[in-house]
């Protein structure tokens, strides 16, 4: 698996994604994608950083499927739902928008887009909302995103919605690598909690 992911990483960087993109694709941290970059280099192999404590989530199987993205955006929805009423579903970008299109539909939301730091060419950009999709001024919105690794994605994305004048009511994902209760006092369900024994 180790082997693939090194592969895979490279690869996606050579067709020049951004390490926040790969690590976006491959459903793990920047400082593994990172780390699995540098894997495939013989100038770096002695200088080998400490493996990360990380590792990939591969939801394809859901994915590949619109009737089971259905269902787990039908979870997601319910678990929104039990926060109150929504006024509009912000998905993240990239993996979050499949699930927040489906929500919106389920919902009957309106539909917004945020773009990550870890998207931008520029490191020290802020994340933004695709000005696309809906302005989520004086509503009412449930993020929405499929993993979440070191939960600095939500936490931007919580702060940007707040910047843009709405009301972030709770943040949904699939899997929460992290074990996040919360973030910035807004509360985070996921299906999927991963919590380190030991």
């Amino acid at each position: 698996m180790k082997n693939k992911l090194i592969e895979k990483a490279t690869e996606l960087r050579n067709k020049g994604l951004t390490t926040g993109e790969i690590a976006d694709e491959l459903n793990i941290s920047k400082d593994t994608t990172q780390w699995l970059i540098m894997q495939m280099t013989t100038v770096n192999k002695t200088k080998q950083k400490q493996k990360p404590d990380d590792f990939a989530i591969n939801w394809k199987t859901i994915g590949s499927s619109s009737s089971r993205m259905q269902y787990i955006a039908s979870a997601l929805s319910d678990m929104a739902v039990e926060e109150g009423v929504v006024d509009a579903v912000v998905g993240i970008s990239i993996s979050g928008v499949p699930f927040a299109t489906i929500m919106a539909e389920i919902l009957d939301a309106e539909l917004a887009v945020f773009h990550p730091i870890k998207h931008m060419k520029n490191e020290s950009a802020q994340g933004a909302l695709s000005h696309n999709f809906a302005n989520i001024k004086n509503k009412t919105v449930v993020i929405v995103d499929d993993v979440i690794t070191s939960g600095a994605t939500i936490t931007d994305a919580i702060r940007v919605c707040k910047k843009n004048g709405a009301n972030p009511l709770v943040v949904t994902v699939l899997v929460d690598k992290k074990g996040l209760d919360d973030s910035d006092n807004v509360p985070i369900k996921s299906l999927i909690k991963i919590n380190k024994v030991g």
